[in-house]
């Protein structure tokens, strides 16, 4: 009988590394290099500097004055702002031609000259009655109600409705020791009654025309105006 061949062992396979392993390698490869190429850069860097010390004396030099100038800038450019609000001036035809958002940023803009840096423009949908919140030089909380008029004093007077709107909300929600509405229009005489009896402070367009084109604070031309709270003059 003829013997049969031995069969050949059949060659293990190994299993082949996929396409995303590969990729994977050659990306670990990639930042190894680059780790490397990172570090030996540095510590060149490193010992030029300490071999050329002079160039980090010239360098913190440049930052110091750079410092500095910009510094000056800032304090020049606040003392600029500063003199600008001082000056500012508003005529009531120049109050009549703004929208009323507008009228709003003058009134914010008065108190900032009158010394409120913080007064802010809060008018909007749910404000609550307040258009104007600032602190003064004395510790008072101030909101301010704007009421504008596009024909001046030719337009709807503000009457009592509207303040007691104010009413409302300008002491219980807003905690204010001061609660004005302002207008470049009329109060009719009902509305100055309740005002009167509650305590509220009108700007009236006579008020506002002297305000506004005046240099005095505010306060120095309401009447009944609260105490201050801290004794803090005025600059």
């Amino acid at each position: 009988m003829s013997r049969r061949p031995p069969r050949r062992r059949s060659a293990v396979r190994r299993p082949r590394r996929s396409r995303r392993q590969q990729r994977d390698d050659m990306q670990l490869l990639a930042v190894g290099v680059a780790a490397v190429v990172a570090i030996s850069l540095a510590v060149a860097v490193v010992n030029w500097l300490i071999v050329h010390w002079w160039v980090l004396v010239v360098a913190a030099v440049v930052l110091v004055l750079g410092g500095l100038g910009w510094w000056q800038h800032r304090a020049q450019r606040a003392q600029w702002q500063q003199a600008q609000a001082r000056a500012l001036r508003y005529g009531l035809a120049q109050l009549d031609a703004l929208s009323h958002r507008q009228f709003e940023h003058a009134i914010r803009d008065l108190m900032h000259r009158d010394g409120c840096p913080d007064a802010v423009q809060v008018g909007g949908q749910g404000d609550l009655g307040a258009d104007v919140k600032a602190t003064d030089p004395y510790g008072r909380r101030w909101v301010i109600q704007c009421k504008h008029r596009k024909n001046g004093d030719r337009g709807a007077a503000v009457g009592t409705p509207d303040l007691q709107v104010l009413n409302g909300t300008g002491r219980p929600v807003h905690r204010a020791d001061v609660v004005v509405m302002v207008t470049n229009g009329r109060i009719t005489q009902p509305g100055r009654t309740f005002a009167r009896q509650q305590r509220l402070h009108l700007v009236d367009r006579q008020v506002l025309a002297q305000w506004a084109a005046g240099s005095r604070p505010l306060w120095e031309l309401l009447g009944a105006v609260p105490p201050p709270r801290r004794p803090t003059a005025r600059p």
